[in-house]
């Protein structure tokens, strides 16, 4: 059964505040698989390690002058349609979450599951998301 929509919704703000897609069906996840060039995928969910470390290391490394041309973000628990189709694309990682995934034009290219947040801090998390931005994303002109 699904998370209540009111409990997760201030989560699901943190990320789309920072200029992230709520993907909220099958197809939405379909549609932004497609997206062309590097796309982050952020399976977000109601643990401590996502409030505590993952989502503030997110918004942290979105700020970064160089970073992925699209955002992307399910919620584990409560879009259970959406989080199956993003893990199906998560080839070779069992499901996690929370878990960032980083993708090229479709085929993953980065994954940072859960034991890797979990225990971390926010710039912790957001220093290796911005390592992996500078080697895989291009600069914004």
């Amino acid at each position: 059964m699904p998370y209540d929509p009111l409990m997760v919704k201030p989560m699901k703000e943190e990320l789309i505040s920072a200029g992230f897609t709520e993907l909220l069906t099958a197809q939405d996840v379909d549609n932004a698989v497609k997206a062309p060039g590097i796309s982050l995928f952020v399976v977000n969910s109601v643990c401590g390690c996502a409030a505590g470390g993952a989502r503030p290391g997110i918004k942290i490394a979105v700020q970064h002058s160089v970073k992925p041309d699209n955002l992307f973000t399910v919620f584990a628990g409560q879009d259970i349609e959406a989080t199956n189709k993003a893990r199906e694309y998560f080839k070779g990682q069992p499901p996690s979450s929370p878990a960032i995934a980083l993708m090229r034009d479709g085929e993953l290219i980065g994954f940072m599951p859960r034991h890797a947040i979990e225990g971390s801090m926010p710039e912790q998390i957001a220093d290796a998301l911005t390592k992996a931005f500078d080697q895989v994303c291009t600069p914004a002109s």
